[in-house]
């Protein structure tokens, strides 16, 4: 029985990231290769995340890594969603990289964490996306499936 790309992709990449990560990520679990937990921290001084932790949850596909993961950031006592201009209330992101178009099988989950790192990183605006309250309210989509249009589309 041949064991499914799927699985053999993640358990190389189980074993790298339980070795060493980046600086601000930190796995938290990874029972199964369906879903992983992990948790990240800005690292810079940006004070609108200073001193806090945020626990994002990846599904996997048995089509990973040719289709993204579901990466959603998961609201917990002590892990709060992030606020941010591509954070949904709901912990739904907005970023080109985890859709269909601007995914690529090269990315993986410590890239995915070192991107959204990233992202908050150079945040400025202390503000949810516009429409959040009734993206939260009406979605019933699961995040892979949600056609975002990104402001880049235009060019």
């Amino acid at each position: 029985m041949s064991v499914p790309f799927a699985a053999k992709r993640l358990g190389k990449e189980l074993q790298k990231i339980s070795s060493s990560l980046p600086p601000g990520i930190e796995l938290v679990s990874a029972d199964n290769f369906e879903e992983w937990l992990l948790d990240i921290k800005v690292l810079d001084n940006n004070p609108l995340y200073q001193n806090q932790t945020y626990r994002l949850k990846f599904r996997f596909s048995p089509s990973y890594p040719i289709e993204p993961p579901e990466v959603v950031f998961v609201q917990l006592p002590d892990r709060p969603i992030p606020i941010h201009p591509h954070i949904y209330s709901n912990g739904i992101i907005c970023l080109d990289l985890l859709g269909q178009q601007g995914w690529s099988p090269v990315q993986n989950v410590e890239s995915v964490c070192m991107s959204l790192q990233s992202m908050l990183t150079g945040n400025s605006k202390n503000e949810r996306p516009p429409g959040d309250e009734e993206f939260v309210r009406g979605n019933t989509m699961r995040p892979r499936d949600i056609q975002f249009y990104y402001h880049d589309n235009d060019v």
